[in-house]
């Protein structure tokens, strides 16, 4: 169990959500130049001379701006995670224990949201209502809750019937109280892991609306906006769009193998 617990995957995966934490939380202080200054007289320079990661068409240094764009491109999708869980995780408790018309009710309406084209509805309610970011992370943040509901909602069905359950009804302890003091904590590893998991798919959502111009404004230093405007550079400098495609990649894949495990040991 210790030997699979740190594993050599898990552990490099917490260490790089240890890594994109700090810079996210002092990237300014971090990165070297202002990251929306630029020189025209620099533009599109390869790596070197005082530019790490080179430099884009108008001259910005491209690690300052992947540096100052990690909070943005994390902060996001840690808002839709938190937010669907916490909805997903009510309602997935309140239709899987009391049952009845009341889980018909949620469960139909989950089941409906979860049957419709996600990216094609965040494209659209974005496109037509704009407002860019903060519009594209509440739009998923309500597209996410479906599935989360559905989650929790199977984890508190195989609880529903075990002894502790039975045991707080028959002393006759509020429905509510049962709910959240003995059933939750049981149910908790797996919402976190679930967690862990739509965090990812936040990421990449996000990521992609801002690679189309749905997302973050232009010019600012969002990893999926660098990703398109840079693509242009890649046989001048291709870092400046590898760089945040990498990091994009890197981030999810950390936090998949973190959320896998944590639902490995939920369901051991």
């Amino acid at each position: 169990m210790n030997a699979r617990r740190w594993s050599p995957s898990v552990v490099a995966a917490s260490l790089l959500v240890a890594v994109f934490a700090v810079v996210m939380a002092a990237g300014d202080l971090l990165a070297p130049m202002d990251p929306g200054h630029g020189e025209l007289a620099d533009s599109a320079r390869p790596p070197g001379g005082g530019h790490l990661l080179g430099t884009d068409e108008l001259g910005r240094d491209i690690l300052s701006r992947v540096l100052v764009g990690t909070r943005d491109a994390i902060a996001g999708p840690i808002a839709v995670a938190l937010a669907a869980t916490l909805a997903g995780t009510a309602l997935g408790l309140l239709a899987g224990f009391r049952g009845g018309w009341i889980d018909a009710i949620v469960m139909r309406c989950a089941d409906f949201a979860y049957s419709l084209p996600v990216g094609l509805i965040a494209i659209v309610v974005v496109g037509v209502l704009g407002g860019g970011y903060p519009v594209a992370v509440a739009t998923l943040m309500v597209l996410a809750i479906p599935v989360d509901t559905r989650v929790v909602r199977g984890v508190v069905l195989t609880q529903r019937g075990l002894p502790y359950l039975e045991a707080a009804q028959v002393l006759g302890l509020r429905r509510s109280r049962i709910a959240v003091l003995h059933l939750l904590p049981n149910v908790l590893p797996t919402v976190v892991a679930n967690c862990l998991l739509t965090f990812v798919y936040a990421l990449v959502s996000l990521s992609g609306l801002s690679f189309l111009g749905l997302g973050s404004p232009a010019g600012s230093p969002d990893w999926g906006r660098m990703l398109s405007e840079n693509r242009t550079l890649l046989d001048v400098n291709p870092w400046a769009s590898v760089t945040p495609a990498l990091l994009i990649v890197l981030v999810a894949v950390s936090v998949t193998i973190l959320g896998d495990r944590l639902l490995d040991r939920a369901t051991a």
